[in-house]
C-alpha cells in the first residue's frame, strides 16, 4: 500500500509537471531596411508680415557740465582727401 500510494503520488507529479510546459514568446521585431534617395528641395516658403513698431524708450540722464579749458586750445585738422583710384 505505501508504495502504490508513493508511486501513484509521483506520477500524479511528474503528469502535472509535464502540464506546465511554458513556450517562450517571440515578438517580432522590425528591422528597417536600406535608406532610399534623398527628396528635392522644397520651395522657398512666403515672407512672413511685418511687425509693430516698439514703444519709444526714455530720456537717458542729463550729463554733468563740461571743466574750462586751460589756455591751450588744439585743433584737428581732418586729412586731404586723396585721388580716387581706377
Amino acid at each position: 500500500m505505501k508504495t502504490t500510494l508513493l508511486l501513484l503520488s509521483m506520477l500524479g507529479a511528474a503528469g502535472l509537471t509535464a502540464c506546465e510546459r511554458n513556450t517562450p514568446v517571440v515578438v517580432p521585431v522590425a528591422v528597417p531596411g536600406p535608406t532610399g534617395a534623398t527628396g528635392a528641395t522644397g520651395t522657398e516658403g512666403a515672407t512672413g508680415a511685418t511687425g509693430t513698431q516698439g514703444a519709444t524708450g526714455t530720456e537717458g540722464a542729463k550729463g554733468t557740465t563740461g571743466q574750462p579749458g586751460e589756455g591751450t586750445t588744439v585743433i584737428v585738422v581732418p586729412p586731404a582727401a586723396s585721388a580716387p583710384s581706377n
